[in-house]
């Protein structure tokens, strides 16, 4: 089959193209933006590219055109294949007959910590000899790549709760049909396509009616939003995570964010030790552990392969070191990611050691300002805040304004860069936060901060 995928370069799609190619397909695909990484990587796949989305490629003839969800009437190629009644389907459609058919599907769900803890689940399976198949949003450092076929039964998939193309307007997640789905947290966020946090939930109970009566639900049982979707009903088994010690059947953990025990209810299971800070991904390992019990993989056996866990790349990776002064890449977007990033620094520091905290409000979410009000807590554990200003609509300097004299916005990247070297001394910590690739503002402050 030859499958010609437009926005191939985002995660997802170039995930999905990876994968076709390693079932044996052809696969040739568009964006607007051919750049590296995703780029570099499709094509050393000999997969080839095409910069644009010009109707002359109609011409290619594919079986099929998968389309991705920044596709919008009004671009030349849709409109042409509409025109020409060319076969298309979606990608997450696409993917659910022709890689997920068959397998396991183990599909991770929530506002924050998806790609974390999908990478997570699917080191501890590999380390339990399930060799899975994979498509995560990121690059985990344990795997160096995206997205992988695998040789076993299980597959795990980033789920995520964004509309599916411009044709089908159901979240992504209600294709991938999950024997094991977890749960992680709920809030809400894509405010340019979800009015409320109602119909988010909404989205999450269509979900939950997929997965099978002798399937599994591993659910937050700290999120009250996720409680509500239960209630509206479920029909699986449903382990919970995140409980307290005397709740019996659920998971929770005993000790710091870096060494900690795991138990269900007062009964230990096993030991994590790793290097990864907060308490966010004490509970993203309990989600893991509980996901992967499911494949039979015993709850120790999952503490210790947790162990030798390298996260994903862009979240809390250390980018360098200069002048005495570590810069960090983040992925953190949203208020309260942005919170639980800095809240795990801060705890992990030793005392008298500066966070500053820099952020673009880059997501389609930040840009309507649904969520500055909640700038201000989010940033709370920072000593020093810096913001990018761009043409949002709304003034990051007064949404900044509660945290006083402890926060500086300015109009460009590189005017940014100048305030954090001002400000900036020996041992302090920059954290970048950001969903995109905040104009390259990590490698320009590490030349900026190198000593003379």
């Amino acid at each position: 089959m030859h499958i010609h995928i437009l926005g191939i370069c985002g995660t997802f799609m170039g995930g999905l193209a990876a994968l076709a190619a390693e079932v044996g397909h052809k696969v040739t695909g568009c964006d607007a933006g051919v750049y590296p990484p995703m780029s570099d990587q499709l094509r050393a796949l000999g997969i080839d590219l095409i910069e644009g989305f010009g109707a002359e490629q109609l011409a290619l003839k594919p079986d099929v055109f998968v389309i991705g969800n920044v596709v919008t009437r009004g671009n030349a190629l849709m409109e042409a294949l509409l025109n020409d009644g060319a076969r298309y389907t979606s990608g997450p459609q696409w993917l659910a007959e022709h890689v997920l058919q068959g397998r396991h599907v183990l599909a991770v769900a929530g506002t924050h910590g998806k790609t974390t803890t999908t990478a997570m689940l699917t080191w501890v399976l590999e380390q339990a000899g399930q060799a899975p198949g994979f498509l995560v949003g990121g690059v985990p450092l344990n795997f160096g790549v995206s997205a992988r076929l695998g040789t076993g039964h299980a597959f795990v998939i980033e789920a995520d709760e964004y509309d599916t193309a411009l044709f089908d307007k159901r979240s992504k997640f209600v294709h991938y049909r999950p024997r094991t789905a977890v749960l992680n947290n709920l809030e809400h966020d894509h405010a340019d396509i979800f009015p409320d946090l109602a119909a988010i939930e909404t989205q999450f109970h269509h979900l939950v009616r997929t997965v099978p009566g002798n399937g599994r639900l591993v659910v937050n049982a700290r999120d009250e939003a996720l409680q509500r979707v239960l209630a509206r009903g479920c029909w699986s088994e449903v382990q919970r995570f995140g409980t307290r010690r005397e709740e019996p059947g659920g998971l929770c953990t005993r000790g710091d964010a870096q060494a900690f025990d795991v138990l269900r209810g007062s009964l230990m299971l096993g030991r994590v030790e790793w290097d990864l800070l907060g308490e966010h991904n004490q509970l993203n390992a309990l989600a893991a552990i509980g996901a992967a019990e499911h494949l039979g993989v015993d709850p120790e056996v999952a503490c210790s392969a947790l162990g030798s866990f390298r996260n994903v790349r862009r979240r809390m990776e250390l980018r360098g070191e200069a002048g005495g002064v570590k810069v960090y890449d983040d992925f953190a977007h949203h208020p309260t990611a942005m919170r639980t990033t800095l809240d795990g620094m801060r705890r992990a520091l030793p005392g008298g050691q500066r966070i500053l905290a820099v952020f673009e409000p880059r997501s389609n979410t930040m840009k309507l300002g649904t969520m500055k009000a909640q700038l201000p807590w989010a940033l709370e554990d920072a000593d020093f805040s810096f913001g990018l200003q761009g043409a949002y609509g709304w003034r990051v300097d007064e949404a900044l304004a509660p945290l006083g004299d402890r926060f500086a916005v300015a109009d460009t990247v590189d005017a940014l860069v100048d305030d954090i070297v001002r400000h900036a001394r020996n041992g302090d910590h920059v954290v970048c936060m950001s969903n995109g690739g905040f104009g390259g503002i990590h490698d320009k402050l590490l030349a900026r901060l190198q000593p003379a």
